[in-house]
Parts: C-alpha cells; structure tokens; sequence
C-alpha cells in the first residue's frame, strides 16, 4: 500500500477518490491539490435570496445500475438521504421529454401508441426502425460514429433527428464524430452479443448488483425513482464529501495549482506554485489535457495521447420568471443540430424539482425556473473564444430561444449566465484504443498514477463517482 497518495483536481471524481481513501481499513496519506478556490469542480449550485436554486452544472443523478446504487450509497453515509428530492418514473419529468424541430415542440413517442404509428417529427412508425434493427446484421468494424450506428440500425430519421438531439444534450457533441462504443458502450455491446440492440438490451447479460443494497438504494428501487437530486442543489454533494474527508486525515488544499509532474527514483515529485510536495501514488482527477501540460518531457507518448481527448465548452443560461407557465410539462427539449447548431436544449427545471423554485415572488405566483444550453462542439464556429464571449450575448440568445420556443415573452426577474470552459469531453472515434495506448504506457513505465474522472469513461456524475472507487480498490488491492 502506498504511504501517500496525491489526489489531482477537486471536482466529484477527486472528492470520491479521498472518500474511498479515507474509508479504508488502513488508508494512506491523503493530500487533495485543486487549482481553484472551491471544492466540487462542475457541481456548481446557487442559491438566492428566496431559496431558488440554480444548477450550472448536474443538475440530477440517475440511481440506476451498479454505479447509481453505488452513489445512493455515498450519499446515505454523507448523511444526505434526507435532502434528497426523487422523480418518480410516472412523473411528467420522467415520462416527457420533446424536440423542436420546424418551429415546434413534438413529444417524442413512448408507449406502444408511439411505436405504431407515425408521430412527428418521424414520416413514419417506429416500429419500422426497431424492425430495421431486429433484422440488420451485427456490425463488424472495431467502433463508427453515434450517427452511422444509428443510421445502419434504426434509419436515417433516428440518427439524424433523436440521436443526433441525444448527443447534444449528454456529451453537448456532435454525433457524426463521437463514438458509439465509447459514448453509448452498452448499445454497441447489446449489438454484438445479441445482433440487435433491442434484443440485447431486453435479454441483458446477466449482471448482478455488487454486494448488498443500501436502504436509500432499495427505495430508489421500491418507488421507481427516474433521478434524484438534493435539496441544496448538486453542490451539497461536494460540500458534504469535503465534511467528510477533512476530519479523517484527508489534507484539502484549494490554490493548489499543479505545475510540474515527475516521477523519479519510485517517487512522484508534484510541484506547485509555493512548494513541491511528494508522493507514492498519484491519482489524477484533471481534465486529461491539464494533466498533458504538467506531464514531463520523457511522458511525452502519454501526454500525446491525454492532447488528444478534447472536450466542449457550454453556455449555461439559467432563467427564472415569476409566474410564467409551459405550454408542454417534461423534463425539457432538445433542438437538433440541422434546427439550430447554437442551440443545444432547454431544461425545464421547475418540473422536475418544483421545491427548488424558492418562495413566491412580489405578485405571491409561483416561479418558472428555466436552464438554457447553447454552444457544445458548435460553441467557436458561432459565438467565438468561449474565454472572450460576452455574456449579453449569450444572455440575449438564451432569452430569444425561451420566447420562441415556449412563447415567454416576458423579462426574466433572474438570470444568471456562466461559460463553462472545456466541461464535457468528447469521446471520438478511437477513443477506446486511445484509453488502450494511455494504460499500456502506464504499465510498460511501471507508472502508479491513476486517471479517473470524465475524461475517459463516462461523463456522468456516476460515472465519476465509480471510476474512483475502482482505482482505490486497485491501490489498495481490493477485489473489484
């Protein structure tokens, strides 16, 4: 067992690692480095006068699967399970979601109803695409884009409508150039073990949960949550894990940028601004381009390879109208990239957690609360350096899109605009025989550096939260 670890970078996946330290039965040294003045990376939460919370960042967590029992399970042992906010999955919030396309909302189909018959924005039946599916033989080649997958199994309407729209929403990316292996990896698995993605996903294959359920978990399961979030917004997560961490050894040190990274002689050197601390292992919870820039001169086949994994910036516009409805209830809508390549979707988050709209405003009706996502991959080509935008603009545009979109016409009575540089990373094509290429390296060097977080296999807040589990478990040699 490693006498130190050094944690890089202090967003969820950096917190999670320190979480899962400090629990060990003999844990290391802990030291957290976070170039910033806060804790929590994109877990970014405000709350105002009124007690209406804005989310710029995750906004809900899904408890499904292995890695959302797993979170449910941090979050019961932080002491949160009763500031948890569920959606249900009857809930309008999980049941309605829509695209706008030629100028109007259309419900996307679910049910049976929307299996056998045309529904717009589709010229026909979806049982036609599953059908399509069901017959398309099994892909052969190592990985294609979201966009071909989908075209060679579904058509053309699903790829270039639905899919297209879902890889705006989740990885704010373009779907002609994201993998669908590594962006939408049990799909592409579902495909090769069944030879239908419908077919595997309905057969499954036979995973079992790991250990047993929390309590918060078999709730979750009991009441059929959709997502959750909590009731002082997202960032409570991060504030309860630095709680956590603190009094059990962990040291957190904010402004704490790394500038220099190198092993030598079987230790890492980590140099920062003021000082060069030491360490035996290193896991690295940055964005994999900031972990290239401090990497050393002989790691410079790992840090090519970490260059490579770009990511997208986001515009995210948070609107609140004092008592203003939606001509649609749902979770939000997402605008395809031939409506509108500016315009990623809008989220309507007074549906889905109407207890954060905080108290009533001056005429006592409730509020709207509304969250506006421009930019993505598109972010440069439209509105320039995401360092320099002004954010009227941004601000302007998100407002003109409320108006058009769901006729509120009005002046929001709140607005607050951030530019989230760099935040999704994209996951194109190769990009599993890149994480490939970057682990062989580590092993050949002999290197104890771990990499976790969004760069390299899954963007949620689950995703995070699970890769670190994993390279703790493998630091400390527990099984898996």
């Amino acid at each position: 067992m490693p006498r130190t670890v050094a944690v890089v970078g202090g967003g969820i996946s950096g917190l999670a690692a320190c979480y899962h330290l400090v629990r060990a039965p003999h844990p290391p040294k802990v030291v957290l480095l976070e170039a910033s003045g806060r804790f929590g990376g994109w877990l970014q939460s405000s709350r105002t006068p009124e007690g209406a919370v804005f989310e710029h960042g995750p906004r809900g967590v899904r408890p499904a699967g292995a890695a959302g029992a797993e979170t449910l399970h941090m979050v019961s042992e932080l002491g949160l399970a009763g500031d948890i906010l569920a959606v249900p999955k009857g809930h309008p919030a999980a049941r309605n979601r829509f695209l706008y396309l030629g100028g109007t909302l259309h419900p996307l189909p679910s049910g049976l109803g929307g299996l056998l018959r045309a529904v717009p924005p589709f010229s026909r039946a979806l049982f036609w695409s599953a059908l399509r599916d069901l017959l398309t033989p099994a892909g052969t080649g190592p990985d294609e884009s979201a966009h071909a997958f989908a075209r060679r199994r579904f058509g053309p309407e699903v790829a270039e409508l639905a899919v297209d729209s879902l890889c705006r929403g989740v990885f704010a990316g373009d779907s002609r150039a994201l993998s669908a292996r590594s962006c939408f990896p049990a799909l592409f698995r579902a495909e090769r073990r069944r030879g239908s993605v419908l077919l595997g996903m309905a057969l499954g294959h036979g995973e079992r949960r790991a250990g047993p359920e929390v309590a918060l978990a078999r709730r979750a399961r009991a009441e059929r949550w959709s997502q959750w979030s909590l009731r002082g917004g997202m960032e409570s997560l991060a504030t309860a894990l630095v709680a956590f961490v603190s009094p059990r050894g962990a040291e957190l040190r904010c402004h704490a940028p790394l500038r220099h990274l190198c092993h030598r002689r079987g230790r890492w050197q980590l140099t920062l601004p003021d000082r060069t601390i030491t360490a035996d292992h290193v896991i690295s919870a940055l964005p994999a381009s900031a972990l290239a820039q401090a990497l050393s001169p002989e790691a410079e086949p790992l840090a090519r390879e970490l260059r490579a994994i770009r990511a997208a910036s986001v515009a995210v516009v948070n609107l609140q109208y004092e008592g203003a409805t939606l001509p649609v209830t749902g979770f939000g809508h997402l605008v395809p990239s031939s409506e509108d390549p500016a315009l990623l979707g809008i989220v309507y988050d007074s549906v889905a957690f109407p207890e954060l709209d905080g108290t009533p405003g001056t005429t006592g009706t409730p509020s709207l609360r509304l969250t506006v996502m421009l930019g993505g991959a598109w972010f440069r080509d439209i509105f320039g350096d995401p360092s320099a935008v002004a954010p009227e603009l941004l601000l302007r545009r998100a407002r003109e899109a409320v108006r058009e979109h769901l006729g509120l016409p009005g002046t929001p009575t709140r607005a607050m605009v951030r530019v989230q540089q760099d935040c999704i990373p994209q996951y194109t094509l190769g990009h599993w025989e890149r994480l490939e290429r970057i682990q062989r390296f580590l092993e050949e060097q002999e290197l104890p550096l771990s990499l976790i977080g969004a760069s390299y296999s899954g963007v949620s807040v689950n995703d995070c939260i699970s890769s670190a589990k994993a390279a703790v478990g493998r630091i400390l040699g527990f099984p898996p």
